[in-house]
């Protein structure tokens, strides 16, 4: 068995029929392979583990936690403004959105240096369980965002206002 690909060549110019599916599946398998490191892992910066395929969005990390009768969430949000974010509750799921938006100057020796990020994001999570929108809190502290849900067997949808410490 031979790990070079290579093509059989017929006077009538037919390939024989499982010679076609290899050579079907050998094409599949490079572009699938092709599309999965197109995307590298990191940017021309360094990592970027909040980037997703879109320029200019990124996506938070995100814990869940269930105890007892309530369901925690967990969202690491550094450097963005508790009023630049969103969080509402519908019958299955908690959406999290907002955006990042910050600038830097740096003047030395005659030359100013300036950057500026932006970005936004939304993350959708399902739920296991169906939560109460009334009973559920959301407290922002040094970038995390906690979000406290207490499960309901009915449910309806509520936007939850964002309180900081």
């Amino acid at each position: 068995m031979s790990l070079i690909p290579f093509r059989m060549k017929r006077s009538n110019g037919m390939e024989p029929a499982n010679l076609t599916t290899m050579t079907d599946f050998r094409n599949e398998m490079n572009r699938l392979f092709e599309g999965f490191f197109s995307r590298p892992l990191m940017g021309s910066s360094g990592p970027s583990w909040f980037e997703t395929g879109e320029p200019g969005q990124w996506m938070p990390a995100i814990d869940l936690s269930e105890s007892g009768g309530e369901i925690h969430v967990r969202a690491e949000l550094p450097g963005i403004d508790p009023k630049d974010v969103d969080v509402s509750v519908s019958e299955d799921r908690l959406v999290i959105s907002g955006e990042k938006k910050s600038a830097t100057e740096k003047t030395t020796d005659g030359w100013t240096h300036r950057e500026s990020h932006y970005g936004s994001f939304n993350r959708a999570i399902p739920l296991p369980e169906a939560v109460d929108p009334a009973k559920v809190t959301a407290r922002y502290d040094k970038g995390v965002l906690t979000v406290e849900l207490t499960k309901s067997p009915t449910s309806t949808s509520r936007k939850v206002p964002v309180l900081t410490q």
